[in-house]
C-alpha cells in the first residue's frame, strides 16, 4: 500500500501543471530542462519535466550530434544509486500498467527471452536512428517517441488531440499507428505484469544495467534462507529472487521481502 501512495504522489507531482490540461497546452517553463526520473511524455499538458528518452533522441538527433554528458550524467547517477527502483516507485507508465493488471481476468507470462528486446530498442531506435536518419537539414527523428512510445500516445497525444480542434482536424496514419500500439498495451497490461517494461522500455533498459552495481540493492542470508520458493512464485517480475536477488529485471517493488517466512531478503545501502 505505501508502494502505491509513492507511486500516486509522483505521479501528481511529475505532471502537476493542471492549467496544461485546461488549456491544452504543454507546459515549457524552466524545470523542463530537468529530465524526471520515470517515463512520462514531455508533450503531456501536465508534465513539469523532460523524460530522459526524449531528451536523448532530441539531443543526439540534433544537427551537431551531441551527446548529452547532462542527460547520461543524470541517469548515471540515478542508476548507481538506485537502479530500477525508479521502475517500481516513480514511474508514471508503470503505475498504470500496474493499475491495469488488477483487473480480474486470465493471466500470463512473457518468454523470458522477450526481456532482451528492450536492449534492442534503446540501441537502435533511442541511439542509431535519430543519428543515422536525417532530414535535409541534418535532424534526426525521434524515433521511439514518434513511432513506439505508448507512453506518449496516452499522456500526450491523447489529451492535446482531446482539447485543441485543430489538432482533430489533422489526424494521419501516425497517430493511428501510435493508438494501435497504445491499445495492444493496455490489453496485454490486464492479462500481463507490465509487459511494456518488461519487453519495450529503454529507460527501463538503462537503469536495469546499474542493478548489479547500484549502491542501493538486495541482499539474501543464505543463514535464514530456506530456498522455499515463496520469493519467486511472488514476483511478477519472474525472477528467482533468492538466487538472483539483484537480477537485471527487478523493480525493487519489496514483494519478495515480504512474502519471504524467514526474513532472509534485505534491502540495504552499500558502497
Amino acid at each position: 500500500m505505501k508502494r502505491k501512495m509513492i507511486q500516486l504522489i509522483s505521479s501528481l507531482i511529475t505532471n502537476a501543471n493542471l492549467n496544461g490540461f485546461l488549456q491544452g497546452k504543454i507546459y515549457k517553463g524552466t524545470s523542463k530542462k530537468i529530465c524526471v526520473p520515470g517515463l512520462n511524455c514531455y508533450s503531456c499538458p501536465g508534465a513539469v519535466g523532460s523524460c530522459p528518452i526524449g531528451a536523448i533522441q532530441a539531443v543526439m538527433g540534433s544537427s551537431k550530434y551531441n551527446l548529452s554528458f547532462y542527460i547520461f550524467g543524470i541517469l548515471i547517477l540515478i542508476g548507481t544509486l538506485i537502479g530500477r527502483l525508479v521502475c517500481g516507485f516513480l514511474c508514471p507508465f508503470g503505475f498504470i500498467q500496474e493499475l491495469l493488471y488488477k483487473i480480474k481476468t486470465i493471466k500470463f507470462k512473457l518468454p523470458r527471452w522477450t526481456r532482451f528486446i528492450k536492449y534492442f530498442i534503446l540501441v537502435i531506435f533511442v541511439i542509431m536512428l535519430p543519428i543515422l536518419l536525417t532530414n535535409e537539414l541534418g535532424m534526426g527523428d525521434p524515433t521511439f517517441c514518434k513511432y513506439i512510445c505508448p507512453a506518449g500516445t496516452l499522456e500526450g497525444g491523447i489529451p492535446l488531440v482531446l482539447l485543441n480542434p485543430v489538432l482533430q482536424k489533422s489526424l494521419g496514419i501516425l497517430f493511428k499507428w501510435k493508438m494501435i500500439i497504445l491499445i495492444f498495451t493496455i490489453i496485454l497490461s490486464i492479462a500481463i505484469f507490465r509487459p511494456f517494461c518488461k519487453v519495450i522500455c529503454p529507460l527501463g533498459a538503462i537503469y536495469a544495467i546499474f542493478n548489479p552495481i547500484s549502491i542501493y540493492r538486495y541482499s539474501i542470508d543464505d543463514k535464514k534462507c530456506v530456498s522455499c520458493g515463496k520469493c519467486s512464485r511472488k514476483c511478477n517480475m519472474d525472477i528467482e529472487i533468492y538466487k538472483n536477488p539483484n537480477s537485471l529485471e527487478c523493480i525493487r517493488c519489496g514483494e519478495c521481502k515480504n512474502i519471504c517466512p524467514t526474513g532472509a531478503i534485505k534491502s540495504e545501502f552499500k558502497l
